[in-house]
This record gives structure tokens, sequence and C-alpha cells, in this order.
């Protein structure tokens, strides 16, 4: 019994130490730890995909419509570009839970239409996992700095030949 008590103890200091904290509440990110973003169709010939990269230079592609490439095609970041993505989202990135930027909702009081979407995960090792979904419709003369970030983040990216040619 004592030496289930001493892994389990042990378990919980190491995992402790994956939870690290850097800046105000802000994780460091881990080798299990991933963010995905995706893009949401717009009235026209938006690139709609998923991307998914890690801190230890995985990185993986879906092209769902518009896109170079269809399906999924894994490629390989650096560190710094991994670290230059997640700066980019980490202003945006919920503290935990959920934040929603959509049409009828609290964080949406007007809304164009036919424009696209982000949806953001951030997910970490340690078992959390944060979430933020933009409309880039919402509210068009607010969130300036948010619209620019997320819909220039994947530019720091090496995945411009998977997307394609934008819009």
């Amino acid at each position: 019994m004592r030496t289930r008590l001493t892994i389990i103890a042990l378990t919980g200091l190491t995992l402790s130490g994956c939870a690290t904290t850097q800046g105000p509440g802000r994780p460091l990110p881990i080798e299990g730890d991933a963010i995905t973003l995706e893009t949401g169709p717009c009235f026209g010939r938006c690139p709609v995909y998923a991307v998914t990269v890690r801190p230890d230079g995985r990185g993986l592609f879906t092209g769902k419509r518009f896109t170079s490439v269809s399906g999924e095609k894994p490629f390989t970041l650096t560190r710094a570009q991994y670290d230059a993505f997640a700066k980019r989202l980490a202003p945006y990135r919920p503290n935990h839970g959920e934040i929603r930027y959509a049409p009828g909702e609290a964080n949406c009081q007007h809304a164009a239409t036919d424009l696209p979407s982000v949806d953001v995960t951030w997910t970490r090792a340690v078992g959390d996992r944060q979430h933020l979904y933009f409309y880039f419709g919402c509210n068009r003369g607010n969130n300036q700095a948010m619209r620019d970030a997320l819909g220039n983040a994947t530019d720091l990216l090496p995945i411009d030949a998977l997307v394609g040619p934008r819009p």
C-alpha cells in the first residue's frame, strides 16, 4: 500500500511539473500539447482546412475544400515556428473552457454574412483544453486585432503549398 501511495505522489509531482505556467496563467508547451486551428467556409472559394501543430515539430494538415491538398498530409515545423504560432494565438486563448464569437450569441451582437470562421483548440497533455470560435463577420467595427491575428496565424507555419492560393 505504501508503494502505491509513493507512486501516486510521484506521478502527481511529475504531472504538476508539466503544468508549469509562463506569464499570467499561460501554460508552457510540452511534448504532448497540441494546437488545432480549423477554418470554416465562406460564400466563395475560401480554403477550408484544419492544421494541428505540436511543440515537438509534428504537424498535420487536413485539406477539406478549395485547398491544394485534400485529405491528411503530415508536415514538420521548427520549434521557433510553433512558438511564433502559439504566441500569435495566445492573447485570445481562454484561461479555461470556451469563448465563442458567433452570430446570435453575446459576443456577436451584429454579424455580416458569408464570411469564414476559425475554430482554435488548445489541448494540453495533462488533460485540459481551451477552445475559441470566431466568426469573422462578428462586430466588424470591433476586434480588429483578433481578426488579424486569427486570420494570419497560419502564415507562420510551413503550409502555404498545402493551402494553395487564397482569395
